[in-house]
């Protein structure tokens, strides 16, 4: 991204849309562009609360420069005859000002050919309209590996620790990816102040400090489950199909010329077994998992905002990559994408939009796990070929599966089987979901319990 950026700048594009909550790092990222660029290029930051300040040079009172009104900071800009970059912070709550677009198209006109370059930076994605051809859109990405290095080499130094081995810092940066830098220095800090040292022993802190983060606004939640492949009844099929990819992420399926796995949609009746297949497929490839909840993505708080939403959970995810991505009953998320203009604003297609178009593009080692129950409710164009790696049917269990959950969830509860009458029990279940049949096991057991059985 930051090459992209250059370009852009470098290319004299005049007005950029830089989407980041991260406004520091960007800050600095920017400063450091224009300091390779063109030495000689000045950049410039416009607050509502301080104006336009240029960078580097402190905090001093911006108003006398009379900039904090967004209108006659831009015309400022326009003025600028040096080589600048200016970046304006938090401008989405005006881009219902006519004003303010009117200036910001003005400038655009006014930058043709000239080495200034205006940049909008806010964590949420607003464009007016009538601005929507003239501007380049970028995701600043989270930090990767090497800059999260920096982040723990200071911390490192702080703590005068010993030198860490290469594996203990890879993993130490590991539990780190997926976070902001400012959050990475203050999970790290937590880590040496619980225990006072930073080394392999610290990996869970970090671990445990980073899920706490990742849920906190209750979109996306990192999950870990202890239950394997083998507690899932039946489906052999599937298990085949997901035991013959637990290596397709490894560089040995590169070189072997194997692409990475894109994702699998897995339709059928509810309570058979969709959602633990997802679960326990984290255990078997040795990846993350991250259940995304559509439901929270959807925020009608403001316009942009449930895009933002998507966007954000999307990079967390490519972040932590390679990791599983899963959407659970996808099919109630997307019912409603192809009218709901008339309901929504078109925000559900817009959602839907953007989650095809990321799927299609995406380049990082992020496997979507979706489940619907009811296949007519998605749109067709999500179905088609090549969207997913494999589709799969799950229906009710046959007999002999039947007699397999039965095994499982017995076990699981410390019953002797052999006391049960397992064909009985298949004959009498005819019909009946996995889920069912924990269910009425669960409900055996508490009753000869009560009667001390």
């Amino acid at each position: 991204m930051k090459e992209e950026l250059s370009i852009l700048i470098q290319a004299q594009y005049p007005l950029i849309y830089l989407v980041t909550s991260e406004e520091e790092r960007a800050e600095q990222t920017i400063a450091a562009i224009a300091q390779q660029s063109k030495p000689q290029q000045r950049v410039f930051v416009w607050t509502m609360t301080r104006g336009l300040i240029e960078f580097g040079s402190g905090t001093r009172n911006a108003s006398q420069h009379n900039t904090l009104s967004p209108q006659v900071a831009v015309e400022h800009a326009i003025r600028q005859r040096e080589p600048s970059i200016f970046i304006f912070k938090d401008l989405h709550p005006f881009s219902d000002s006519a004003d303010v677009t009117r200036w910001l198209r003005d400038a655009i006109a006014e930058f043709k050919g000239t080495q200034k370059t205006i940049i909008l930076m806010s964590p949420v994605q607003q464009i007016p309209i009538e601005l929507e051809k003239e501007v380049a859109v970028l995701d600043f990405p989270l930090p990767d590996m090497a800059e999260l290095n920096q982040v723990l080499s200071q911390q490192l130094e702080q703590l005068r620790a010993r030198r860490t081995t290469t594996e203990t810092r890879e993993k130490l940066l590991k539990a780190a990816l997926g976070l902001t830098r400012d959050e990475a220095e203050k999970v790290y800090r937590k880590a040496q102040v619980t225990a006072g040292r930073l080394t392999e022993a610290e990996v869970d802190v970090v671990l445990s400090e980073k899920k706490q983060l990742i849920r906190r606004n209750g979109i996306l939640e990192y999950i870990e489950e202890d239950e394997t492949l083998d507690s899932v009844g039946g489906l052999e099929e599937l298990k085949h199909w997901l035991k013959q990819r637990s290596n397709a992420f490894t560089e040995r399926a590169r070189e072997y010329g194997l692409p990475q796995p894109k994702g699998m949609l897995i339709l059928g009746v509810p309570g058979c077994g969709k959602s633990l297949i997802a679960k326990t497929t984290s255990r078997l490839w040795g990846l993350p998992l991250l259940r995304l909840d559509m439901g929270r993505v959807y925020d009608g708080s403001m316009v942009g905002r449930s895009e933002a939403n998507l966007r954000n959970a999307l990079k967390t995810a490519e972040s932590i990559s390679p990791a599983i991505l899963f959407i659970d009953e996808i099919d109630k998320a997307f019912a409603g994408s192809t009218g709901s203009a008339d309901s929504d604003g078109g925000t559900s297609s817009r959602i839907f939009g953007s989650f095809l178009t990321w799927m299609q593009e995406k380049s990082s080692p992020v496997f979507v796990m979706a489940t619907a129950n009811r296949v007519e409710r998605l749109p067709g164009e999500f179905l088609r070929k090549g969207r997913f790696d494999e589709i799969f049917f799950v229906d009710l269990p046959n007999s002999e599966e039947r007699k397999e959950i039965f095994r499982i969830h017995l076990s699981k509860r410390r019953r002797e089987i052999s006391r049960f009458d397992l064909d009985q029990l298949v004959m009498t279940c005819e019909g009946f979901s996995g889920a069912e049949i924990e269910q009425a096991l669960i409900a055996a057991m508490y009753e000869a319990f009560a009667q001390d059985r």
